[in-house]
């Protein structure tokens, strides 16, 4: 049977979802005490595109580091030092498992699951890579346990244990240590590659479109200059800078298509009738890219969220994190690290192109995750 978010349903999945949420907000996503770290993060980022030098390099393993790190503060309440060997295995396990997803491989397994467990391929790569990162998680749900730090949660795992704790007569429970697990692994999953994904896009863009990337530079230093933080509240000082991510997302939208659904019950749409137990496949990109509500649907144009005045429209079409009762549990912490991480490496750096390069390919490696091709750029400090 499916455990954690993901792909479960029923009464298995609402207890899930429920306590995800919950400890998401608990622990501060939107408030001050999640953005430190995430700003942490980002700052720890910069210090390693600083040491580049100016030479061309490609950002994406550092970004992937950042990111998975931001997901270990979540779930286990602290981020590993990047030359950790035990986290760089965990980096190591997500890049292979990630790789696979969307992968011909992957569609035949998902076809003949018990004929694939007897053929060679890359799906026993990645099928060791999740048990990695299963594996990963369970050390950590024991330390957790050791540590009795229920009545004061830290982060995800201290949450659900406290929940496990208390519906332990309740017989309908599924608040159990293997969901609890597959719950992390889930985050890693789906909170990893999609904001992973992004990030690459939004440098590749920026760096491929200078005077976008100079005018965001410019509001941001109008409004903040050099000194201080910035917190994602600050998105709404910053109309243009918001627009830009959120034309990012919308003309490069990470994924190939929505996470697949199925019909709890008979249903008629549109004179259709979509018996129980289908599989729905939601075409999002449709809507990001439809020409009936976007000016320029194939350009990279921020007007697109920018009012005649410069003030920031939110469009219901902007629809990348789904939309209904299963909308992404992570939307928010996305929506977080995504701004911090780029206003932070704005503020430190301009991108350029490398010398002899005159643009970087924006063709997507169509998989289930839409990742650009391997890429290189510069950073130069934008300060001393």
């Amino acid at each position: 049977m499916p455990s954690g978010i993901i792909f479960c349903n029923g009464h298995t999945w609402k207890q899930q979802r429920r306590i995800a949420i919950t400890s998401l907000r608990k622990l501060g996503l939107g408030k001050k005490s999640i953005e430190h770290q995430i700003e942490d993060a980002a700052q720890t980022l910069v210090e390693i595109f600083r040491q580049t030098k100016g030479q061309p390099f490609d950002p994406s393993f550092s970004v992937l580091n950042a990111i998975s790190n931001v997901i270990c503060v979540l779930s286990f309440g602290h981020q590993f030092d990047l030359e950790d060997e035990n986290f760089q295995k965990l980096v190591q396990a997500l890049k292979i498992f990630l790789n696979f997803i969307g992968d011909s491989f992957q569609v035949m397994y998902d076809l003949f699951p018990q004929l694939m467990k007897f053929l060679p391929g890359p799906h026993k790569k990645a099928l060791a890579s999740v048990d990695i990162v299963l594996a990963f998680a369970k050390q950590e749900i024991e330390k957790h346990k050791e540590s009795h730090s229920l009545h004061e949660p830290q982060d995800f795992i201290d949450y659900y244990l406290l929940q496990m704790e208390k519906s332990r007569n309740d017989p309908n429970s599924t608040y159990n240590e293997e969901n609890l697990a597959q719950c992390i692994f889930d985050f890693f999953g789906a909170g990893t590659d999609t904001t992973f994904a992004t990030l690459k896009w939004a440098l590749l863009l920026l760096t491929n479109h200078p005077d976008i990337q100079e005018k965001v530079q410019k509001e941001i230093e109008h409004v903040f200059s050099f000194s201080g933080s910035i917190s994602y509240q600050d998105r709404k000082k910053l109309p243009y800078t918001n627009a830009v991510i959120h034309e990012m997302q919308r003309v490069k939208y990470a994924l190939l298509y929505g996470v697949p659904r199925k019909s709890t019950k008979d249903v008629k749409m549109r004179g259709y009738h979509i018996p129980k137990g289908s599989v729905i496949v939601p075409d999002l990109r449709s809507v990001l890219l439809d020409p009936e509500q976007w000016e320029t649907p194939e350009k990279f144009n921020p007007d697109h969220f920018l009012d005649k005045d410069g003030k920031f429209i939110d469009r219901e079409e902007f629809l990348p994190f789904g939309m209904g009762e299963r909308t992404c549990v992570g939307q928010q912490l996305a929506r977080i690290e995504i701004f911090i991480f780029l206003t932070s490496l704005l503020r430190a750096f301009s991108f350029r192109l490398p010398e002899g390069v005159k643009e970087l390919n924006e063709a997507p490696v169509a998989k289930m995750t839409m990742h650009p091709h391997p890429y290189k750029l510069c950073a130069f400090p934008t300060q001393a």
